[in-house]
């Protein structure tokens, strides 16, 4: 990974794939066809971060409001899915690379839940890196439904902190994204990792999803490395 001097060593990457249908849309193909290229990114991302060292990739691949899409792209969305943990499923294995579901994934599709639970279970001891998937995930929802689980718990006001509330959260036992990628222009969360969010780094790029490769990802990672994070406080200077 590319020298940190100013910034302790980013161990979380959150990347917000957007693009797939300006992509296809600028090229006259079909909105299918963009995702279809986002796929084979996803998959050349993974790799790479699995080879600069990352601990925890997070990508944002299916939001509660996607839901509002045509059914026709919703169902290729799905399929996608599928294909992409079934084909992957042992290159994840060799590269020891441990699947995780962030969001309510258990109301997707049957096939979509079967699938996730074989990917989830059989990478399971991998522990190079953690994949998170954000699927019918909105961090509005998972903000609302830890404050749920707390009151469900009994969870006494004076003993609750920062930290326990986090364990509450999908991304429990893990550190927060110390740097968020937004591809295509879009500058904004889009309900993405709200609460982990808050100390982030952010890098946008106009970069449409299925042209960011491993050089953009060195170009953002390299960008990161010159910022100084305060987290409130002054820098050492």
């Amino acid at each position: 990974m590319s020298s940190q001097e100013n910034c302790p060593p980013l161990r979380h990457l959150a990347i917000i794939m957007d693009g797939n249908g300006r992509w296809a849309k600028e090229r006259g193909l079909s909105r299918s066809e963009g995702h279809k290229a986002g796929t084979e990114t996803a998959k050349k991302i993974v790799t790479e971060s699995r080879k600069i060292g990352l601990e925890y990739l997070t990508l944002y691949a299916f939001s509660k409001e996607n839901w509002t899409r045509p059914g026709e792209e919703v169902s290729f969305l799905f399929d996608l899915l599928i294909r992409f943990l079934r084909q992957e499923q042992q290159t994840l294995i060799e590269q020891s690379i441990k699947i995780n579901i962030l969001g309510n994934w258990e109301e997707m599709p049957f096939t979509v839940c079967q699938v996730l639970k074989a990917t989830r279970a059989k990478t399971q001891e991998c522990n190079k890196m953690v994949l998170n998937l954000a699927l019918n995930y909105s961090g509005r929802d998972e903000i609302l439904q830890a404050c749920q689980n707390i009151i469900r718990d009994q969870i006494k006001a004076d003993d609750l902190d920062e930290i326990l509330f986090s364990q509450y959260l999908f991304t429990k036992d893990q550190p927060d994204p110390d740097l968020i990628i937004r591809t295509s222009g879009e500058r904004r969360l889009s309900n993405y990792l709200i609460f982990q969010a808050a100390y982030s780094e952010f890098y946008f790029t106009s970069v449409l999803w299925p042209d960011f490769d491993e050089q953009a990802l060195q170009q953002a990672l390299n960008d990161y490395s010159r910022r100084q994070r305060r987290f409130g406080g002054l820098s050492d200077s």
